[in-house]
C-alpha cells in the first residue's frame, strides 16, 4: 500500500525537487528501514516492507515513475487521445489566472482565485499509486493539499451528499475535435461527500515537489488513489455541493463501462479486458512496463473500505 506523506517542514521542496535525488534518497531510506526492521523481527530484509509516516508502509519495489514517464505517458483527451498528445499540445493552456469556483449546497459559496483558493492550506508531498481502468499503472508523487479542507471552508450543508468536479472546457486552447460532440465537454467527475472527505482525497498543485505540468492537469487536479485514475479529473475550475449523485462525463458516456463509483477492484472484469492485471509503466524494463496483480482498492483497502460497508462492490463499479 502506498501513501507515503511529508509535509514541507518535514523535508525541504528543494531536496524533493531533483528527480534523481528524490528516488535515491527514498531507495537508501527503503532500504535501512527494512534492513532495521527485519533485523528486530527477524525476517528476510529482501522481503520486508518499509515503514513511512503515519503507519502506511509500501513495498520497497514501488518506487516512483520518473518525471519523462510522468508527463509523457497520459491521458488527458481535451488535448487528445494518444498518451502523447497532452505532452505535445498542453503547453497552449493558460493556467494563470485560475478562477475556481465552489457553490452548490453550502453556507460559504466563492469564487477564488487559485492563490487564494490554496493559501489556507498546508502543502505536502504524497506518493500515491495510480492505476488507469485501461490496465496501465504508475507511482506519482504528487504535491497538494487534503481535499477535506476545501470541503470544510465551504460547510456544507446538512442535506449534502456528493461533491461534483468540472474541468475547464476552452476549444480555443484545448485542441480535440474527434470527441465532439459524442462527448458534452465539460469533463465531469464526483464523489460521494464521504469519500471526498477522506484523508487520501487530495488536491493536486504539484509534481516531484514542482508547479504541476500542463499534461498533468494543470494547475489543480484531484488525485483518489483507490480508483479508476479517470475519477481524478484535471484542471478542475468548478467544485459544486449537491443532494444527488452527480452526473459523470465516463459514467454518462459509456455505462456499461464505467460506473459512478469505478473503484479499482481485480474481480471485477471490464467489458473489454480483465482488470486482475496492470501493467506497470517502467522504461527500465524491455518493453517499458512490467506486469503486476492488481490490488483490491488499488491497495488502499486498509484506509477505505470501510467506505464501502454493505455495498456489492461487483454491482457498483
Amino acid at each position: 500500500m502506498i501513501i507515503r506523506s511529508r509535509k514541507p517542514s518535514d523535508i525541504p521542496s528543494s531536496e524533493i525537487t531533483p528527480e534523481s535525488a528524490y528516488i535515491n534518497r527514498r531507495k537508501f531510506l527503503g532500504a535501512s528501514a527494512g534492513i532495521g526492521a527485519a533485523a528486530f523481527l527477524g525476517v528476510d530484509p529482501v522481503r520486508a516492507d518499509t515503514a513511512f509516516p503515519g503507519g502506511h508502509s509500501a513495498p520497497q519495489d514501488d518506487e516512483p515513475n520518473t518525471l519523462e514517464e510522468i508527463t509523457s505517458y497520459n491521458n488527458f483527451y481535451e488535448f487528445g487521445t494518444g498518451k502523447e498528445d497532452p505532452s505535445k499540445r498542453a503547453h497552449a493552456l493558460v493556467t494563470s489566472p485560475w478562477t475556481v469556483k465552489v457553490d452548490g449546497l453550502c453556507n460559504n459559496p466563492a469564487d477564488y482565485q487559485l492563490e487564494d483558493f490554496i493559501k489556507p492550506s498546508t502543502i505536502e508531498d504524497r506518493t500515491y499509486r495510480l492505476r488507469c481502468v485501461e490496465a496501465w499503472s504508475m507511482v506519482v508523487p504528487w504535491r497538494g493539499f487534503p481535499l477535506a479542507d476545501i470541503i470544510s471552508r465551504a460547510e456544507p450543508l446538512g442535506s449534502a451528499t456528493h461533491v461534483a468536479f468540472e474541468t475547464l472546457w476552452d476549444p480555443e486552447q484545448m485542441p480535440e475535435r474527434m470527441w465532439r460532440p459524442r462527448i458534452d465537454w465539460p469533463y465531469r467527475e464526483g464523489l460521494r461527500l464521504d469519500e471526498a472527505m477522506h484523508p487520501l482525497a487530495f488536491l493536486v498543485t504539484g509534481l516531484y515537489g514542482k508547479d504541476l505540468p500542463n499534461q498533468n492537469g494543470a494547475p489543480l487536479r484531484l488525485a483518489v488513489p483507490w480508483k479508476y485514475g479517470f475519477k481524478s479529473i484535471k484542471s478542475i475550475v468548478r467544485i459544486t455541493f449537491t443532494d444527488e449523485e452527480p452526473p459523470t462525463t465516463w459514467a454518462t458516456q459509456t455505462p456499461r463501462e464505467y460506473g459512478f463509483y469505478s473503484n479499482v477492484n481485480p474481480d471485477v472484469k471490464h467489458p473489454r479486458w480483465s482488470q486482475a492485471r496492470e501493467k506497470r509503466i517502467d522504461g527500465s524494463k524491455l518493453f517499458g512496463y512490467r506486469w503486476l496483480d492488481t490490488q483490491f482498492l488499488n491497495g488502499y483497502a486498509d484506509e477505505v473500505g470501510h467506505l464501502y460497508e454493505g455495498m456489492d462492490l461487483k454491482k457498483y463499479f
